[in-house]
Formats: structure tokens, C-alpha cells, sequence
């Protein structure tokens, strides 16, 4: 679809040079259509950052509603599986992680960036409660939720955006994102389900 098409091309050229630094001109010569197009479909370049930002980030905040919802009544089973979601999503779509992570203190429209952050809050919400789910059934210990989604989101971005830092300390080649994502993305969930779940049902409260 030709709307789909001009959101992925504008997606790119957002990652690539910034919001403020990509014109209308530039995303309709990258899809291939005239600026008409781009008019019609979302009348300006803000409408059409914030039609990308719930085209991508409104998907995952489907997926995590679901899975809180989800029949599965193991709140560990929930938390690795945010994890798997989590690291997939943000491996699959970088160009959109690097927007929403560094493009958003230099964008200047608020309205974008309070959508922004709200769903970044909607979405520790969700998880949020699962682990609350978790401190109820006492499976899970208290803890400070808001830095253990960080920690999660945080080691899966470090790894995203600096790829060629990683590449050379963990002696890969110089490749391009897909294959470097195919190479680390088990090595990360395996990594994050042991040290989330470790630390959520770690008995010992000495650091809590």
C-alpha cells in the first residue's frame, strides 16, 4: 500500500538525518510519489510522524495488552515473554527505536512528544502490572518496576544503537543490522530472562 510505503520511507529518512533535517520533498522522492500523496494521506509531515509513531508503537502496546490479558496465569511465563517482544520489536523496527530514543529530546512539536511519551507509559503500565501480578501471587518480590523496564529496554537499546561498538567486542564482523541482529537477538532474551527473573524472585532483600 502506498501509505504504508510512505510511513516506512519517512521512518528511514527520520533515522537517517533526523525529523527537523527531512522534508516533505524528501520522504515523497524515498516512496517514490508526489507530495500530493503525502498531503492526502496525512495533510503535514507532524500528522505523518504521528501516524508512524501509532503505526509502530500503538502495535506493540496491542501486543503487550494482550499478553497481560493472555490465559497463561504464570506471571514468570508473561515476563519472559515481554522480553522476547520487547527484543524482537526493537531489533526488527531499530530505525523506529532510534527515533523514539534519540530523536525525541530534538523534536520540537510537543504534542509529538507527549504522544510519545505516552505511550512509553502506557506501555510500562502493562507491565507494570504483570509484575504486580507476580508481588501478589508471591512469586515475585517488591521492586523498583519503573527501573526494571528500564533495565530491560535500556540493554536492548545499547545493543541497537551501538552496533558497531558491540560488532567489535564481541568479535563480529563489521555486517549489516539484519545479520548482526539474527547473531545477537537469542543471546540477548537469554541473557535478560536470567537476569530479570533472578532478580524479581531473588529471596534475599538485601538490595531491594
Amino acid at each position: 500500500m502506498k501509505k504504508e510505503k510512505i510511513l516506512e520511507a519517512a521512518e528511514e529518512l527520520f533515522a537517517e538525518k533526523g525529523y527537523e533535517g527531512t522534508s516533505v520533498r524528501d520522504i515523497a522522492n524515498r516512496a517514490g510519489v508526489n507530495i500530493a500523496m503525502i498531503s492526502y494521506y496525512f495533510g503535514s509531515k507532524e500528522k505523518l510522524l504521528e501516524s508512524l509513531i501509532q503505526y509502530r508503537a500503538g502495535y506493540t502496546s496491542d501486543l503487550l495488552d494482550a499478553l497481560k490479558k493472555s490465559p497463561d496465569d504464570d506471571p514468570v511465563h508473561k515476563i519472559e515473554k515481554v522480553i522476547d517482544l520487547y527484543v524482537d520489536r526493537i531489533l526488527t523496527h531499530h530505525r523506529f527505536h532510534n527515533i523514539m530514543s534519540r530523536q525525541l529530546s530534538m523534536i520540537s512539536e510537543k504534542n509529538i512528544k507527549n504522544q510519545m511519551i505516552e505511550i512509553k507509559k502506557q506501555n510500562l503500565e502493562i507491565i507494570k502490572k504483570i509484575i504486580e501480578e507476580g508481588q501478589r501471587k508471591k512469586i515475585f518480590r517488591k521492586v523498583d518496576i519503573e527501573l526494571t523496564v528500564a533495565s530491560i529496554v535500556g540493554t536492548i537499546s545499547q545493543v541497537t544503537l551501538s552496533k558497531s561498538f558491540y560488532c567489535q567486542l564481541m568479535h563480529i564482523p563489521e555486517i549489516s543490522f539484519d545479520e548482526y541482529s539474527i547473531r545477537i537477538k537469542n543471546r540477548v532474551k537469554k541473557h535478560l530472562k536470567k537476569l530479570i527473573i533472578t532478580y524479581l524472585t531473588c529471596e534475599n532483600e538485601e538490595h531491594s
